[in-house]
């Protein structure tokens, strides 16, 4: 089942090293029991640019599909591994990260400033970065973009 609040963020780009990492994409979405919907919001860089734009946010119905998307990618992030310590690698070789807050879970990969090039005592297995991926194709269909990473 779907958490009846939650708060999502996707973004691509975050690995780095002695530089901060430099987001090509980050696309947020909450939920709660008082809207009838999810507020989509969006940040991409296009290719060559220095920095994010924003795009108008937008309201998603909430049905059968997004409901069921939702409620999938909660049951995956419960069951696959983030790095330890936070930020320290991009176990999943995606260059992206989850994070996603609700009542009963709070899961989130490549740390608050991205992954900066350490080694992480944790590693994803491929069934893992299977889900993971998968975790990915579902917040790109919420939010409404397919990118390639």
């Amino acid at each position: 089942m779907a958490p009846s609040e939650f708060s999502l963020r996707l973004q691509h780009g975050i690995t780095g090293g002695f530089a901060p990492p430099t987001p090509s994409a980050i696309f947020t979405v909450t939920g709660a029991p008082s809207v009838p919907h999810l507020l989509v919001t969006a940040a991409v860089r296009p290719h060559g640019t220095p920095s994010l734009q924003d795009s108008i946010p937008k309201d998603l119905a909430i049905d059968n599909r997004t409901s069921s998307l939702v409620t999938e990618l909660h049951s995956i992030l419960k069951t696959i591994p983030v790095e330890s310590p936070p930020g320290s690698e991009d176990i999943y070789g995606l260059d992206t990260s989850i994070a996603f807050g609700s009542e009963d879970l709070q899961w989130m990969n490549g740390g608050p400033q991205g992954c900066g090039g350490g080694q992480s005592s944790v590693q994803a297995t491929e069934e893992d970065k299977i889900k993971f991926r998968r975790a990915v194709e579902i917040v790109e269909q919420l939010v409404g973009h397919n990118l390639e990473i």
